[in-house]
């Protein structure tokens, strides 16, 4: 039987594999394996590893990940995050709440003691030294314009693309500056793959995507792919619009949520670079959470149908917290069982 590095270098590399790798994201579902609070899960990171590490093992995982909440650069950059004892963490106040206060943002060290960064960077040193090469180690960054969003927030952050366009470049080359450091630290750390999360990027048109989120995406992607790791592309929502640009971010895995026709994605990917692999696109509380285990069969099937020879398994983000064991357990039986 292939280890599950073996299996995902096979898999990336158009090679046969004894099962398609299970590349599933797991946050809070992960905390719960090992009845930590939430809050310990995202501020220390020997919880989220020993967290990760069980969910690996009790659901036949390929992937120990270091993702967590899209708050660590934020956090360094000097936005205010509290941890509800057991909920999602919270950003009080956006850090840049005039545009004036782009002049204070710092530029963090992702090595910082006590940093949120280097709490990240020290779960995935500790990841690869328990892993020993067995199991990807995935770290992961907030992509450019995800980073302004966590800064300036949402809704301030649409307007300034209209209002300040080039403040607004100049925030995302701050934020790519960070981003690029924080994912070298990661690889350098023992990462072999960087999950990039650039979540509102589904939220803006094409056109805004192409100059506001694909080039520093790019620029990301190129550092990660020259210090020899694989880049993960991850943006929550319906991508339809936009799965043509996203192949030519430099991504090596494209995450696609359940909005997005797998098949359709496919064949835009395709004519641009057949290697990409797509990740996902069951859908994660529809079926995974709220399903049987044989509508989550099913499921699968489709989607392994619709990816391609190198389609990786996956809800369309992460394991929804209560997901009822047996489920996670049908999803990987599916993907264990003969062609």
């Amino acid at each position: 039987m292939m280890t599950s590095t073996e299996r995902l270098t096979a898999r990336l590399g158009g090679q046969p594999v004894d099962r398609v790798p299970n590349m599933t994201l797991v946050m809070q579902f992960a905390a719960d394996q090992i009845g930590a609070p939430l809050a310990r899960y995202y501020q220390d990171y020997n919880v989220l590893c020993e967290a990760n590490f069980k969910t690996v093992e009790v659901f036949g995982l390929d992937i120990l990940d270091a993702i967590s909440d899209p708050y660590r650069e934020a956090a360094d950059f000097g936005a205010q995050i509290t941890f509800p004892q057991n909920g999602l963490p919270i950003c009080t106040e956006p850090r840049l709440k005039d545009p004036s206060d782009l002049a204070t943002l710092p530029a963090p060290d992702p090595l910082a003691p006590g940093s949120r960064m280097r709490d990240r960077v020290d779960a995935i040193r500790l990841f690869h030294a328990r892993a020993g090469g067995q199991v990807p180690v995935q770290g992961w960054v907030e992509g450019a314009l995800a980073e302004a969003a966590d800064l300036r927030g949402v809704s301030a952050l649409m307007y300034d693309l209209y209002d300040r366009e080039d403040w607004v470049e100049e925030l995302l080359e701050r934020c790519t500056e960070t981003a690029i450091a924080f994912a070298l630290a990661q690889v350098e750390a023992g990462a072999t793959i960087i999950g990039l999360g650039d979540a509102i990027a589904s939220q803006v048109n094409p056109a805004a995507y192409r100059r506001f989120a694909l080039p520093y995406e790019q620029r990301i992607f190129e550092a990660v792919r020259g210090a020899g790791a694989s880049a993960r592309l991850h943006i929550c929502g319906n991508t339809t619009r936009i799965v043509g640009d996203m192949a030519h971010s430099g991504a090596q895995i494209i995450d696609l949520d359940w909005q997005v026709d797998l098949a359709k994605a496919r064949a835009q990917v395709e004519d641009i670079d057949p290697a990409i692999a797509l990740c996902g696109n069951i859908d994660p509380v529809a079926v995974l959470y709220s399903g049987t285990p044989e509508g989550i069969r099913q499921a699968v099937l489709a989607c392994r149908d619709a990816g391609g020879p190198n389609w990786l398994a996956a809800p369309g983000c992460e394991v929804p917290r209560n997901t009822p064991a047996e489920n996670l357990h049908a999803f990987g039986e599916v993907l264990a069982a003969p062609n």
